[in-house]
């Protein structure tokens, strides 16, 4: 199976792509800006027509998208996020190869849930900033565009590679720090959130099994269970082996405090909760998370011990 993979080079792509390499049964080429892909193409800039004829002379069987942005301006999450599956899916309708789509989604796309609830795919999206927009308006794209399409609305990865700027790659840097200079104590703030937090090698995982699937539309990819940031928080701190005391700071943490340093609130526009029903997952594509939350920290804890 001939498989197309955009946006190897991000957090969830490089993943993605590891585990497709791992199928002997799978030949993979990737697409992207950087570069480490095996051809370069902007989709957020890139014209249809251009990639409609990459899409021919390859012939893909499937086509993974894991471009996009997670930070910049309205316009710059639009354009890369919504204007850039916009180009991929009307290339996909010109072109003869009749590819697959696995789309890889986010729950920001949701907005904020009731506390306590599990969010299903038929529930209403609002979400609450310009990312979630973005990316609803790109799952909305992909539903729309009439092709043998599925997306998997991925909760809140985590794990080896976490980005520095996420909460629990910020907290993991902010730990090492502490550590380092010998700090008795670690001021935090944000940390009353809840999240459904999934390995990105269990999201990569899921990204194959949709490769191999029929199932088409809106898939959650999470746990099933939301964890609140201070317990997980807490569970760093052990990991660590951080002999000092985690004070929370109380009201909107800042970026910075004059004694320590805060972790930046979950910025998604989710509120406080957001947990995953994950049952469409399960009876669709035969998948459900693998990796405990304890063994994704303790990976993000290895990355940021070797900066020490």
């Amino acid at each position: 199976m001939r498989v197309l993979l955009l946006g190897a080079g991000g957090y969830l792509g490089r993943f993605v792509a590891d585990r497709l390499l791992a199928d002997p049964a799978v030949q993979l080429t990737a697409l992207g800006r950087g570069d480490d892909a095996d051809v370069r193409f902007d989709l957020s800039t890139g014209s249809p027509g251009a990639l409609t004829r990459f899409l021919d002379a390859v012939h893909p069987g499937v086509v993974v998208n894991c471009a996009g942005a997670i930070r910049g301006t309205a316009s710059e999450l639009a354009r890369h996020n919504t204007v850039a599956t916009a180009t991929l899916c009307e290339s996909l309708r010109r072109s003869g190869c009749r590819a697959r789509l696995v789309h890889l989604g986010c729950a920001a796309e949701y907005g904020p849930s009731q506390n306590g609830s599990s969010i299903a795919e038929d529930a209403i999206a609002r979400p609450g900033g310009p990312y979630g927009v973005s990316k609803l308006a790109a799952t909305e794209l992909v539903l729309g565009s009439g092709l043998d399409a599925i997306v998997l609305r991925v909760f809140s990865p985590t794990g080896p590679g976490t980005p520095a700027g996420s909460p629990l790659g910020r907290l993991a840097d902010s730990l090492r720090r502490a550590m380092q200079h010998g700090d008795s104590e670690l001021k935090v703030g944000g940390l009353g959130v809840q999240r459904d937090f999934v390995d990105v090698r269990d999201v990569a995982r899921a990204a194959h099994a949709a490769t191999l699937s029929a199932a088409q539309g809106v898939v959650n990819i999470g746990t099933g269970h939301a964890i609140r940031l201070r317990d997980a928080a807490s569970a760093l701190a052990r990991i660590s082996g951080y002999g000092g005391t985690l004070h929370e700071l109380e009201g909107p943490p800042a970026p910075r405090h004059p004694d320590g340093v805060a972790v930046v609130p979950y910025p998604d526009g989710c509120g406080g909760w957001q947990q995953a029903d994950v049952r469409t997952a399960r009876d669709r594509l035969g998948w459900r998370a693998r990796i405990g939350l304890e063994e994704s920290l303790a990976d993000i804890w290895m990355e940021a011990a070797c900066r020490m």
